[in-house]
């Protein structure tokens, strides 16, 4: 019997511990599940706010208006052919 109750004395502490870890681990995956979730709705918004300067990027550079943007605010013009000088190494 005593044999018995060192086995129970041993194991039942095991059991409580083990117990206590599996709980303690279940409580750790949803809380990283959560955390998981919450990061993964960060990113979707910033794609789509990646997505959105893109677009705004390539408005803003347009062969058109930055052409404009060098007449009217740079007063830059095409040369003449006549003021074209070609360089040669």
């Amino acid at each position: 019997m005593s044999g018995q109750l060192m086995a129970m004395a041993f194991l039942l502490p095991a059991l409580f511990v083990s117990a206590i870890g599996v709980v303690y681990a279940k409580h750790e995956t949803r809380k990283l599940f959560i955390e998981l979730r919450s990061l993964q709705s960060e990113r979707d918004v910033m794609d789509t706010e990646w997505g959105q300067l893109q677009l705004e990027q390539s408005t803003w550079s347009t062969h058109g208006r930055i052409e404009r943007a060098a007449r009217e605010k740079l007063g830059m013009k095409i040369p003449d052919t006549s003021e074209v000088v070609i360089v040669t190494p």
